[in-house]
Formats: structure tokens, sequence, C-alpha cells
């Protein structure tokens, strides 16, 4: 793959991963329970966790469309968004694995929670491979 098709996957990457917090943004605000926006779709929340995760979630949309303007001049923020999907994946990974969910709302199943973060996973490895042929 060419510097230059890496780098235009890239940009259109990042514009679909900010154009997806923007959608998780939305679900949240509204309460909107809806797989793959929320991680958690089936488990009760409550609306200050919802803003909470919405306000959040919108930051992460702009910083993301902030590297997607000009991903060769937005690498050092690219890494940071790497990092914080490893990050994502690992504290994902955490709640999954020691969270009683039968306490939260008997009969949850949990396989839905890990291939969310499977995915989040998944679109972190792809950023990785194109953040590395776009800086070559």
């Amino acid at each position: 793959m060419t510097q230059a098709v890496s780098e235009r996957l890239l940009k259109l990457s990042l514009l679909a991963l900010s154009a997806y917090f923007t959608l998780i943004a939305l679900a949240h605000i509204t309460s909107t329970k809806v797989p793959l926006l929320f991680v958690y779709f089936n488990v009760p929340s409550h609306a200050y966790q919802d803003n909470i995760i919405s306000f959040l979630a919108f930051g992460w949309a702009v910083f993301i469309f902030s590297a997607a303007r000009n991903p060769l001049a937005s690498l050092g923020t690219i890494r940071a968004l790497i990092i914080a999907a490893i990050g994502a994946v690992a504290g994902l990974s955490y709640t999954n694995a020691t969270t009683d969910f039968d306490q939260l709302a008997p009969g949850i199943a949990v396989w839905p929670f890990w291939a969310q973060t499977a995915a989040i996973g998944v679109i972190g490895l792809w950023i990785l491979v194109l953040y590395r042929s776009a800086k070559k």
C-alpha cells in the first residue's frame, strides 16, 4: 500500500470514527440504547451516566475529526488515539470479566459486550496499521 493510499484510507477511517463517536454521543444524550452505540445496551443505567458518556464521546469525535483533517500533521494525536483504544479494550475487558451482570438485571448475555469490545480492538488495530503505513 502506498503512503498516499494509506493516508487517504486513514483520513476516511478517522472521519468515519468521528461520525461513530458523534452517534454514540447522540444515543447517550437521548438514552437511545442501541447495540454498538451503547456497549452495555441492555444493562440499566442512569441519566447522569449517559450524559457524562455523551459529553466524553463528543470530545472524542472532535479530536478524531481534527486529526482526520490532516492525518500526516496529526500523527501524535493518532498515536494517542491508538493508545486510548488499547486502554478502552483493556478497561472493557476488565469490566466484562469482573462484573456480575445478573445482579444488575437477570439473564443478561455477556457475549455481545465481548463482541463490541473486540470490534473496538479491530478498529484500533486498523487505525494502527494505517498509521504505520502513512507515516513512512
